[in-house]
């Protein structure tokens, strides 16, 4: 699988729903659908219409809105649910059902002959509905690998366009996720989808893993909202496949990830992290004098992401302790301030023993660089300079 080939299905519709401060209006809907699509996704995910009367409308009006992406609604396994779904009109239907033992024991109680032919009985009805067909079983990784690989195997047979492989409880790690996917993309012919929860960190690894192994689709949600400590986050995937290789998503309008963030933010009542990948406010920042230096000459030394490429600024932080002098020169160059290397040099010494006495702030620093310009001014005009507090 060449990695420039893969699609996103974008959840934040379907699985960002089930974040604990989700309760996306209509409206709102519309608005992350739109952001999303203007965005580049290939795919939309919508709440099953079988959740709730709202979430029928909703699922028929976002089909109608007549995006670039491909609207897909997630159903259980059933031929009810599914024939919902494509009266919804929908491109897709993404077909689910758990294969652990714990939800054959708990949750729906069948066993994996009875799952093989329910699914036929849906995919049969599938295919002659014009829409595309995923089956994905629910926790995977907690399954009996050769359980699923006789489930996935079964339906290929069925010319469905897709299998998932979710990792539901976030239980599995990139080298878990490779082998498995490895495994999978030798016995089906079809496409491959993985769902990666977050519980223990592992998302975006896994998602990484998942398509170097030979994944088609990634789900992903922005921020990585969703059940629990969510999926993972939209944001997130981008960072690391442009860290890896920037031509990856060059398909995508990367400068809409910030709005996109502070939107959802926004909407679930949440800040976005401060070291968010990307949209975090620190994302971009650099503080200690070493790297500010480095960054100045040359940005790469200390950023593997170009903010510029996502619509964002880097900042050099220098009112602090930790600042160095080629940092409050460039400060200096920004205010058009004519300060010899030695003055620069003495005014970082001065920050230094005025930010271990009390914190300080650029306003602080800005003083210094104008109180020791000025001086320069008065004193070359003829003029006995005032002593001025910084």
């Amino acid at each position: 699988m060449s990695l420039e080939k893969f699609s996103i299905i974008e959840s934040t519709l379907r699985e960002g729903e089930q974040f604990v401060n989700a309760f996306f209006t209509p409206t709102q809907k519309i608005r992350i659908a739109q952001m999303l699509d203007d965005f580049g996704v290939e795919y939309l995910e919508v709440t099953s219409p079988l959740a709730s009367p709202q979430s029928l409308k909703d699922c028929e009006m976002i089909a109608g809105m007549g995006l670039n992406a491909k609207i897909l609604t997630h159903v259980r396994c059933n031929l009810e649910d599914a024939r919902v779904a494509v009266e919804c009109g929908v491109n897709g239907v993404d077909v689910v059902i758990g294969t652990s033992s714990y939800l054959r024991d708990f949750s729906h109680g069948k066993s994996i002959d009875e799952i093989i032919d329910l699914s036929r009985d849906v995919f049969e009805y599938l295919k002659g509905q014009n829409v595309e067909m995923r089956f994905s079983t629910e926790d995977s990784l907690r399954s009996n690998p050769e359980d699923i690989f006789r489930l996935y195997e079964a339906v290929d047979r069925l010319g469905i366009d897709r299998v998932g492989i979710a990792d539901t409880v976030g239980i599995g790690n990139p080298r878990q996720i490779y082998d498995l996917v490895t495994e999978l993309r030798r016995r089906v012919h079809t496409d491959i989808e993985f769902h990666g929860h977050n519980d223990t960190g592992c998302a975006i690894a896994n998602a990484f893993a998942a398509l170097e192994a030979g994944v088609t689709h990634v789900d992903t949600s922005v921020l990585g909202i969703g059940e629990r400590n969510g999926i993972t986050p939209l944001g997130g995937l981008i960072a690391r496949l442009y860290a890896d290789n920037s031509a990856y998503v060059a398909k995508y309008n990367l400068p809409m990830l910030i709005k996109l963030d502070k939107t959802v933010a926004r909407m679930v009542g949440v800040d976005i992290p401060f070291n968010n990948y990307i949209t975090g406010y620190s994302a971009f920042t650099h503080k200690a004098g070493i790297h500010a230096k480095a960054v100045l000459n040359n940005p790469s030394t200390y950023e593997i992401l170009k903010p510029e490429d996502f619509g964002l600024t880097r900042y050099i932080h220098i009112a602090h302790r930790l600042t160095g002098w080629n940092a409050i020169k460039d400060r200096a160059d920004q205010l058009n301030l004519d300060l010899t290397d030695d003055e620069i040099k003495n005014i970082t010494r001065q920050i230094k023993q005025l930010s271990d006495e009390s914190m300080l702030t650029l306003d602080g620093v800005d003083s210094l660089l104008m109180n020791a310009h000025n001086g320069k001014l008065e004193e070359a005009n003829g003029v006995q300079p005032e002593k001025q507090e910084a």
